[in-house]
């Protein structure tokens, strides 16, 4: 079992979990090896250790020898979440990842210039999360590995024109993705005798509320929703109401920021720990090494529901924003 871990490990651990490519993954694993100190207590800490060492290593070698041909919707997860942008046709997908991303997608007024996903990361406040442009949803041909691409996310974006039929828009892109299995969370309660089904949660967003002038458009397409969907209104081009659409997306993927402490010094308040809501002190010391919960019992807490340093239980509830010392 590990113990009297030194404080350089959590700083090394979290640069690994920054780590963008594979040389640097295993340069900060190597470095945790000659960080763990050598006694019976750390022996299957440094083991999994090599193990992860050994898995990055063939990871990489496998990504330099897969072929060219290779399926376009087949992304990795990175950052907090995976968001996939879908919609018709010309709704602004493409113009969205452009502004809030990292991304460089092809941008135009006429509609089916994206043929294939496209990622970017979105900072929001101290975390990142990945949206991926999408081509358009349509009866005519559907890519089978679009739709799995879907079913693999944390959460669906559908994008609708305010200005052109925002209703039929959101109907048809729904009955689209049902047709393929694919149902909004929060009506996973009428489909309770179906199996195969996909469920996650969506946020619609309707596209082009460009000024004043179209907010009444976007309160009638609000009044003759049948169902009571989540749904915000924003500008891309005008940028009216894109960090309402950022916090949005926060709360829908149901997540909080953990912040891990070391005795002694300050918390680094840069670098959080992505958990979902509900989640406890055990799952935090899961996240940061499965070999931790195994010997946790108490853990110092500094957040808005308890008192500086307050000692609380491996089940105690974190909340947003909270600093997490484990007591190992």
């Amino acid at each position: 079992m590990p113990t009297n871990l030194p404080p350089e490990y959590f700083e090394v651990e979290k640069r690994y979990r920054e780590a963008k490519t594979p040389t640097e993954k295993i340069a900060c694993l190597e470095e945790l090896l000659t960080i763990v100190p050598k006694h019976k207590g750390t022996d299957k800490l440094r083991a999994d250790l090599r193990r992860r060492v050994s898995k990055v290593k063939a990871a990489s070698q496998t990504k330099k020898t897969l072929s060219k041909r290779e399926s376009a919707f087949r992304i990795d997860k990175e950052g907090a979440a995976q968001v996939v942008v879908v919609g018709p046709a010309n709704v602004g997908k493409s113009a969205l990842l452009a502004t809030l991303t990292n991304a460089a997608p092809e941008v135009a007024d006429f509609p089916h210039t994206t043929w294939k996903p496209s990622p970017g990361m979105m900072p929001v406040e101290n975390i990142q999360i990945q949206l991926i442009d999408t081509p358009p949803l349509s009866k005519e041909y559907v890519e089978p590995e679009f739709m799995d691409l879907i079913r693999r996310a944390d959460l669906v974006l559908l994008m609708v024109d305010l200005q052109t039929d925002p209703l039929q828009q959101l109907d048809d892109s729904v009955s689209l993705l049902q047709e393929h299995g694919i149902v909004p969370l929060r009506l996973k309660d009428r489909y309770l005798d179906q199996r195969g089904l996909t469920f996650i949660p969506y946020l619609v967003l309707a596209n082009k509320n460009d000024n004043a002038d179209t907010d009444e458009n976007f309160e009638i397409f609000h009044e003759l929703l049948e169902d009571e969907w989540p749904v915000i209104s924003a500008s891309v081009t005008a940028g009216r109401n894109l960090e309402l659409l950022k916090q949005t997306l926060v709360e829908r993927l149901n997540i909080i920021r953990v912040y891990s402490k070391s005795p002694g010094k300050k918390p680094d308040l840069t670098s959080p720990f992505v958990l979902k809501k509900g989640s406890t002190v055990a799952d935090f010391a899961r996240k940061i090494h499965k070999d931790f919960v195994q010997n946790l019992k108490t853990a110092k807490v500094w957040g808005a529901s308890v008192y500086d340093g307050q000692m609380v239980r491996r089940d105690y509830v974190l909340q947003d924003g909270d600093v997490v010392e484990l007591q190992i």
